[in-house]
């Protein structure tokens, strides 16, 4: 039998690879679907950037988990006996990059955009993705999924604000999600971790440090959509390794963007801003202005991540 890391140690580096590869076709496709970043306030590129990030990943983690199920029938098979949930959970990955697409194109309002996102949460709790430990009203369930997975695509698209940066924090929170699915031999949520890790990390190179594209909002989109799903895929509390502190896995996995994000809130809010109106007063944006170099600050806020989810693996 072939041990359960093969498949998804596979699937990571197909991942990578083809999204590796998708990136220049995508950044040559961008002038022609108006997908460009032009500079302005807050940014730093003095020429416009193809916004091709999001659909070189979405293409890597799509064709890569194509590739793995087709050549491994025992985890076809796990895929199909909730085919359901895993086909909204793609769909849902899909529509989640169509929308940031068209934010990218058109800036849409943030009501349209907000009410978007939640639904697609809600879609996805509908196919039976959601959170239900220590709850057991479904409508309540529905509620705390649509929210949670609102709040991480947010906090990840508020990370997106330096080279790399969103991108790596959410290639060190799916391998987590991996090693912490591992732990119960959760063979499926292991692989689509392993693909979200390997087309993020596959993506980097053309990212960081030196931009060649960026992620746009339908790689954000999709980075926090990803994350937000595999925080509620695996079971940390089972009966066979009871964990009843387990609502702080992913949770501590998350700590770096969560915690920006309710910083951010409170900073603008009590300066009379929109929350969702960005500015330069990031964790990132800090350590910049303290003399680190933005890809040493990047490089520090990947370390505290990984840090924070390793401590969540272990406590």
């Amino acid at each position: 039998m072939i041990p359960m890391i093969a498949p998804p140690a596979l699937g990571c580096a197909a991942a990578g690879i083809i999204t590796l590869l998708a990136v220049p076709l995508w950044r040559r496709a961008c002038p022609r679907l108006g997908l460009m970043d032009q500079p302005g306030f807050r940014k730093l590129h003095q020429d416009a950037v193809p916004l091709a990030g999001g659909l070189a990943v979405l293409t890597g983690l799509l064709l890569s988990a194509g590739l793995t199920l087709g050549l491994n029938e025992t985890l076809r098979t796990l895929v199909l006996e909730r085919a359901q949930l895993w086909m909204a959970v793609l769909g849902g990955a899909a529509l989640m990059t169509g929308l940031g697409v068209l934010d990218d194109r058109h800036v849409l309002r943030p009501g349209v955009k907000f009410a978007s996102q939640l639904a697609v949460a809600l879609l996805l709790a509908a196919a039976g993705l959601r959170i239900t430990l220590f709850v057991s009203n479904p409508l309540f369930q529905h509620a705390v999924t649509a929210l949670w997975i609102l709040a991480v695509i947010n906090a990840f698209n508020f990370m997106d604000n330096m080279n790399g940066l969103c991108a790596g924090l959410g290639a060190i929170a799916a391998g987590t999600f991996a090693a912490a699915a591992a732990r119960h031999g959760q063979q499926v949520e292991v692989l689509f971790a392993s693909l979200v890790c390997g087309a993020l990390l596959g993506f980097l190179p053309a990212n960081y440090p030196r931009a060649q594209v960026f992620l746009g909002d339908a790689g954000s989109h999709l980075v926090g959509f990803c994350v937000a799903v595999l925080a509620i895929l695996p079971s940390f509390h089972t009966a066979q390794d009871p964990r009843p502190l387990a609502v702080l896995t992913p949770l501590l996995i998350l700590a770096v963007p969560l915690l920006d994000m309710m910083w951010m809130v409170i900073v603008r809010t009590k300066a009379g801003k929109p929350f969702y109106i960005g500015d330069t007063n990031h964790l990132s944006h800090r350590l910049v202005r303290r003399g680190w170099s933005p890809p040493q600050a990047v490089a520090l806020i990947w370390v505290l991540a990984a840090v924070s989810g390793f401590l969540a693996l272990v406590l």
